[in-house]
């Protein structure tokens, strides 16, 4: 076994030109009230390797004109689409309208853990909430789901950007088995 050179891997990849040709996973992705830079380009960075539709930004979370946003993103801010909505409530309706599923990446009293997702809810909105408070009720009144990620530990929650690659992941996973 030897590790792929930087040119070899470079080349399995699809480039920058074709990416909005290429047939995408259909999961919008909504970050809601995330607080720091890095986070959002580490989502970045996550959502371009799984090809994600598109990922909207919303209330105060930074957007790409933020050098570290892009320092952490490495590119991927040029890759995935994305928009800055202000108010994420206004979004989240007409995504719903447009018969998109909304699913919350939170722990309630109602959440299903993240294996259990079923690919039938297809195309579908993962909103991810602020590191400290999570996802606000008003979202979480308006969305069809909730799933959430299995702690062991002491702690109840892990890194925002950590949590949305593990969810994301399977999410894609399931996606996947359907097709």
């Amino acid at each position: 076994m030897r590790k792929l050179t930087h040119s070899e891997i470079q080349s399995k990849r699809l480039s920058l030109a074709s990416i909005e040709n290429a047939r995408k996973f259909p999961l919008y992705v909504l970050l809601d009230n995330i607080r720091s830079m890095y986070n959002v380009g580490s989502i970045f960075r996550t959502s371009d390797s799984i090809m994600i539709q598109k990922l909207y930004l919303t209330g105060y979370t930074p957007t790409p004109d933020k050098k570290e946003v892009r320092k952490t993103a490495l590119g991927a801010t040029e890759s995935v689409e994305w928009e800055y909505h202000k108010d994420p409530v206004e979004l989240i309706k007409k995504l719903k309208s447009e018969g998109i599923k909304i699913v919350a990446l939170e722990i309630t009293d109602e959440s299903i853990n993240y294996t259990d997702i079923r690919p039938d809810l297809f195309p579908m909105c993962l909103v991810v909430g602020n590191e400290i408070t999570g996802v606000q009720n008003q979202i979480l009144e308006l969305s069809d789901l909730a799933i959430e990620l299995p702690m062991y530990g002491i702690k109840h929650s892990l890194n925002v950007a950590v949590a949305y690659g593990i969810a994301v992941y399977e999410l894609r996973r399931k996606w996947e088995m359907k097709e």
